[in-house]
């Protein structure tokens, strides 16, 4: 490949994904007959022809659509890195968009990331609460937040928080009517506070583990909710059992408005990570979200 071949190449792309010599040589800020031009020359050189050309249309062969959708990519990545180094030219600024759950705002990223914006007053963050698995990529996130375990492989993952666990908690109230669980399988004759997951649209299992043995219980009761707060005031009610993180709860514990059961079977499981896509460049905004929110054991 010749490195007059670099700049065709961009052409044929801007051609192939136009569908248009017209509105890609506008696009090009060149004339059609040079465009065509020049791909008939980019033609000639690999042997093999590139695009189908009729009066009204204009479309990929075969051969030409496999080359634009092998070289799309890498030229998109090279785009977002050229982008990415002349943001570092100037200071924070701009829109961060964030996807995170309500705990995970609450707990981890609000406290650390508050303080910090102050500093910096050309930076706007959008924090898009819910407890979806969103795709950040589809749904045009910068970032989004996770516990470790559910990270894709294929993005870049800053651990931000400690470990954490989830806890089954119910009022004296409740425990006085009935007897507490001594084991997850007991829950199924309780009144327990449910979560509806907002991606899969289904109740949570409630998941257990002790000495290498997991289990996962599906529990009933009269009330369900999408969020955690209102499950802790349920159960602070004496409405049932909830099963939420700990440190939403421990306060309520140690002031015996809430009593803990099934210690022994909840343990910790990694905290939660901000994740990107591994191919973005990162922004001076950027930047700054992922240092204010790095987890300092």
């Amino acid at each position: 490949m010749q490195r007059e071949d670099m700049k065709d190449l961009v052409w044929f792309l801007a051609v192939a994904r136009e569908r248009s010599f017209t509105k890609a040589a506008a696009e090009l800020g060149t004339s059609q007959s040079t465009l065509s031009h020049t791909i008939k020359q980019l033609e000639a050189r690999l042997g093999v022809r590139l695009l189908t050309r009729t009066t009204r249309s204009v479309a990929p062969t075969e051969a030409g659509e496999r080359l634009y959708q092998s070289l799309a990519p890498r030229f998109e990545e090279i785009e977002a890195d050229l982008t990415g180094l002349v943001a570092f030219r100037d200071k924070p600024s701009g829109t961060v968009r964030i996807t995170l759950s309500d705990h995970a705002l609450q707990t981890t990223v609000w406290p650390k990331l508050g303080p910090v914006l102050c500093d910096y007053p050309d930076l706007c963050v959008e924090l898009y609460s819910d407890n979806g698995m969103r795709n950040i990529v589809e749904e045009r996130f910068d970032a989004g937040v996770r516990l470790g375990e559910s990270v894709d492989r294929d993005m870049i993952a800053v651990r931000i928080g400690p470990d954490w666990r989830l806890v089954a908690v119910a009022s004296p109230e409740y425990f006085s009517r009935r007897p507490a669980p001594r084991t997850p399988q007991d829950l199924v004759r309780h009144d327990c506070i449910s979560l509806r997951q907002a991606t899969f649209g289904g109740l949570y299992a409630w998941e257990f583990e002790k000495k290498g043995r997991e289990l996962r219980v599906r529990v009933d009761g009269q009330l369900t909710f999408n969020s955690t707060l209102p499950m802790i005031d349920a159960a602070l009610s004496g409405y049932g059992i909830c099963y939420v993180p700990e440190n939403l709860v421990s306060h309520h514990i140690a002031e015996g408005r809430l009593m803990l059961v099934l210690d022994d079977w909840s343990l910790p499981f990694p905290g939660y990570h901000l994740y990107y896509p591994s191919r973005r460049q990162l922004s001076p905004a950027m930047a700054v979200i992922v240092e204010a929110l790095r987890h300092r054991s």
